[in-house]
């Protein structure tokens, strides 16, 4: 098969990866890529939003699937220009990806099936907005409806905070037309997790849980981030809680797109919340779909399947997963993220980084590019805020932290930072 992979960070390059490791690979390009993607892949400059772009290229060189990585062009319908034009590609339609590029859509179609999530109410008038939060009362959360590349989110403690953050994005126009609308929802308080699943369009076969961190700096603290590091398997996430996800929200979801006409095909990202019960025991709620892999959650998940990932995505696009089954690695991987100084705000970009094929030396660790460049003398360069996903795998989540971060100490680049506590939910449980 020849493959086309689309997008350019950690996430694409841990797809990448994995599908070029494939016998059923003949040949793999990205679209955009970066200077890691560019030892497996071969990288085309069509930007990952470029539509017409990547149809044309497709068509051109004769590539007989697309893998989709970001959301932005699976909301703009780049699957259904693929399938109109006779390429399979693995993702959602255009009115499937819909399941995340708006939330107000997810949180009703949770309301007409009985999918377990927060309490919300949906605004575009500012006025009425505040009013639900008054009568809800603190904390609270305030969402921008649309994509708004993971900063849509605002957790509010008390109610004048929830009352500024209406303002700043309805009034102030904050995010956009992303922010032409809102979702207000009730406040879950709990331990969060991630579980994805395959789905055809009717099957859905789960692959596994990770836990990521959000806050930029140890201890969970500072400004949310798009994630600086994660690790499968999630402790929180037992078989029994494993089986209630997928019973009570993957399953349901997935039949009620079918039965509302937008079949979900491509892998659903479920944001779970891990919240007491009546009785005190865990149970799983909803905080938001999304429509593909998580980033830096694909990194863990593609190093710990033992199965050849490639001819899994035909099966999904095919409606084939009945047919299929995965086989996992025992062992626990743990990705850091290294990240440019200032990120997640302002940044510097051209800075060298150097050390890295020594860091690719540490047993069972793989650095996954997220933001990178190769530069015309040879250099790796720095483009992005998120730049690095260190990943190791390893027996336990002690052995797996150990080697990523004896992996992070030999990458030599001052003006770069990470968390030092991956993975210390799963070690306090241990």
């Amino acid at each position: 098969m020849k493959v086309l992979v689309v997008g350019s960070g950690g996430r694409e390059h841990a797809l990448c990866w994995a599908i070029a490791a494939s016998p059923l690979c003949d040949r793999l390009w990205c679209a955009p890529g970066n200077a890691g993607i560019a030892q497996a892949a071969e990288c085309v400059p069509v930007a990952a939003d470029d539509v017409a772009g990547l149809v044309a290229f497709a068509r051109a060189n004769g590539v007989d699937f697309v893998v989709v990585g970001p959301e932005q062009p699976l909301v703009a319908g780049l699957v259904d220009r693929l399938t109109e034009v006779g390429i399979k590609a693995f993702g959602p339609s255009q009115a499937a990806a819909e399941i995340e590029g708006s939330k107000g859509f997810m949180k009703d179609l949770c309301a007409r099936h009985g999918i377990p999530t927060a309490a919300y109410g949906r605004f575009r008038d500012a006025a009425a907005a505040k009013a639900f939060v008054r009568r809800t009362g603190a904390p609270i959360v305030v969402k921008a409806d649309g994509l708004a590349a993971g900063k849509g989110v605002v957790i509010c403690q008390t109610v004048a905070e929830a009352e500024a953050a209406v303002d700043d994005v309805l009034v102030g126009g904050r995010f956009g037309t992303a922010g032409a609308e809102l979702v207000i929802e009730e406040f879950l308080d709990g331990e969060e997790a991630s579980f994805f699943a395959l789905c055809d369009g009717t099957t859905a076969l789960p692959l596994a849980g990770a836990q990521d961190h959000k806050r930029a700096f140890d201890g969970d603290r500072g400004p949310n981030t798009g994630g600086m590091g994660a690790y499968s398997p999630a402790p929180v996430l037992t078989p029994e809680l494993e089986r209630r996800i997928m019973a009570e929200i993957v399953e349901p979801a997935v039949r009620g797109m079918a039965a509302e006409g937008r079949p979900f095909t491509g892998v659903l990202f479920a944001g779970i919340m891990v919240v007491p019960g009546p009785d005190g025991q865990p149970v799983p709620k909803l905080l938001e779909f999304n429509a593909r892999f998580g980033d830096p959650e694909c990194q863990v998940i593609c190093r710990r399947l033992a199965s050849d990932l490639l001819p899994a995505l035909v099966a999904a696009a095919d409606g084939q997963l009945d047919h299929v089954s995965l086989r996992w690695r025992e062992e626990v991987a743990l990705c850091v993220v290294m990240a440019a100084e200032g990120y997640p705000g302002d940044y510097v970009k051209g800075t060298e980084i150097r050390g890295l094929d020594r860091a690719a030396e540490i047993e069972d660790a793989v650095v996954f590019h997220a933001g990178t460049a190769r530069a015309a003398d040879g250099r790796v360069l720095a483009t992005g805020g998120r730049v690095l996903g260190v990943t190791a795998s390893a027996r336990t989540i002690i052995d797996a932290q150990r080697q990523a971060y004896a992996a992070v100490d030999l990458i030599d680049w001052p003006e770069g930072f990470c968390r030092r506590d991956i993975g210390w939910r799963a070690l306090e449980r241990t």
